[in-house]
């Protein structure tokens, strides 16, 4: 291969050859890379704090025309500094064996060899996911379109609505989405390779680049279990949290349970592009279950959705475009951004805050859920430090809300009034606690309901009306149930991993006329 090509090809972080060892580069390539990481460094950094430095450069008078010599000769030094370190690099690449094997496996995908030998070849190698190839791209014209909500408009909520739009866009995606933040995946690099290198190696996992309506490139993992265990026949399909990646995430959790599994990283999150604004993650998970689809061959009521923290949103989206997956499992996750940022930030912020949220981060899962009748479970941490909006105090948990709203709107002549201020109540403390004591006739009525009323033959008819006629005594006693169904305490914080046995599927109302209680 001609030396020129070695100077802009990927970099190699390890090749898949039976050993644990990463990629060791020589020294002209190594050296050549740090250079080339300190002035990206520089730069990142220079063009986040641009609007301070060119105040400080003007004030210094580096702008007058005696300087601006100085600044020209500078840029030529950096821009031969540039030309240097790729020269080594490209030098010291040529000069490895592992990366000349390497370099010419990418250079026939890169030209187009798309067959499936191809394709396993560049899988055993692992290199910045920006120079992949596209294993999968989504039919055209399915981008789903903002929400462009009409709302008033007052000229003295302008300075606010400014204020919140330049939040946003700087650091507030930042603070929402802290994964997406460069320097923490640089320091979290190794934590990541790690975790990707055990998925390949030890769970035979396949990566894949997903490009998405809106031309983002997003990180794939899947993990075939088809034809290893009955559970393999379903897909879970992993959302992971603001900080997580699939890497060392929840697909942890459905492996060991020998599911086949499908992870993804947000866009901006390692090898992701784009930002996790929420249209964006909308194009990204549709454009994952489109894949899961298409390409492997899963239908939708062979997958689960299962979304941990601020990846709910991701999930119930899903949910919502397709309403004939298997099931939603969500795990500490809440029911309104909004509600959950509110009491953490300062009151007299607090109208920038509702703006922000609104216009460019509305992360309601509570509008979502509504929009899907499947079965869902809902896992509450009993000590988590993050979903609650008071630290302690398991009432405050905004798992809690978004659940009843659930039921409120799947059985809304149970759940009126004194049964809304009923599950607040119960709520407030772990479920294990709860009396289960009608637990047979309470299933035994809803299967009832479902038979006489003909809704199908299926639990999925919702809004299902049953309890019209009952006493409040018979709605307590049948909200009670509902919520021990559709709900599960795991006594942990909020980033603790979800052991095993608290990963089910979720509940629905037996429709089988065999059906034997016990």
């Amino acid at each position: 291969m001609p030396f020129y090509k070695y100077l802009l090809t990927p970099k190699l972080f390890k090749e898949y050859d039976g050993t644990k060892d990463l990629y060791e580069p020589g020294a002209l390539e190594k050296y050549g890379d740090q250079i080339l990481a300190a002035l990206n460094l520089m730069w990142n950094f220079g063009y986040y704090s641009s609007p301070l430095l060119i105040t400080f450069l003007y004030r210094r008078g580096y702008f007058v025309a005696d300087s601006v010599g100085s600044l020209a000769k500078f840029t030529t030094g950096i821009g031969l500094l540039v030309a240097v370190s790729l020269c080594m690099r490209g030098l010291g690449r040529s000069m490895n064996v592992i990366y000349i094997r390497f370099a010419e496996c990418y250079e026939n995908a890169k030209r187009g060899e798309k067959s499936v030998e191809q394709h396993n070849h560049i899988r055993k190698y692992d290199f910045d996911f920006r120079y992949w190839p596209v294993d999968f791209t989504v039919s055209s014209g399915v981008q789903r379109p903002k929400d462009l909500r009409s709302k008033p408009f007052w000229i003295s909520s302008l300075p606010c609505q400014i204020a919140a739009y330049v939040a946003i866009h700087t650091f507030g995606i930042r603070m929402i989405y802290p994964g997406s933040l460069s320097l923490l995946q640089s320091c979290i690099e190794p934590m990541l390779m790690q975790g990707r290198t055990k998925l390949v190696t030890e769970n035979k996992g396949i990566r894949n680049k997903v490009k998405t309506a809106d031309n983002n490139e997003i990180d794939t993992m899947f993990v075939d279990n088809r034809h290893k265990n009955p559970n393999g026949s379903t897909l879970v399909i992993c959302s992971e949290g603001n900080a997580a990646f699939y890497e060392v995430g929840i697909m942890s959790t459905p492996i060991e349970l020998n599911y086949s599994v499908l992870g993804w990283n947000h866009p901006g999150f390692a090898g992701s592009s784009g930002r996790p604004y929420p249209d964006q993650d909308q194009n990204a998970i549709d454009a994952v279950l489109q894949f899961a689809i298409t390409d492997l061959g899963f239908t939708p009521e062979n997958i689960i959705l299962y979304g941990w923290s601020i990846g709910g949103y991701s999930t119930l989206y899903a949910a919502s475009q397709y309403p004939d997956v298997k099931g939603v499992i969500l795990d500490a996750t809440f029911d309104d951004l909004l509600q959950l940022a509110l009491p953490k930030m300062p009151e007299s912020i607090s109208n920038i805050v509702k703006i922000a949220i609104r216009d460019y981060v509305n992360l309601n899962n509570t509008e979502l859920i509504s929009q899907y009748n499947g079965p869902v479970m809902l896992i509450r941490r009993t000590e988590d430090e993050i979903i609650c909006s008071e630290d302690n105090n398991l009432g405050t948990n905004r798992g809690n809300f978004l659940l009843i709203s659930m039921l409120k709107q799947r059985f809304p002549n149970i759940f009126r009034p004194e049964q809304d201020n009923l599950a607040k109540e119960v709520l407030t403390k772990p479920i294990e606690f709860m009396k289960k004591d009608a637990d047979d006739l309470s299933l035994s009525l809803l299967m009832s309901y479902l038979s006489d009323n003909g809704n199908n033959g299926t639990s999925r008819s919702y809004p299902i009306e049953i309890g019209e006629d009952y006493t409040s005594e018979q709605r307590d006693s049948m909200a009670k149930f509902l919520i021990t169904k559709h709900f599960h305490d795991f006594q942990s914080t909020h980033c603790t991993p979800l052991p095993k046995e608290y990963f089910q599927l979720p509940w629905e109302i037996p429709v089988d006329t065999d059906f034997v209680f016990t």
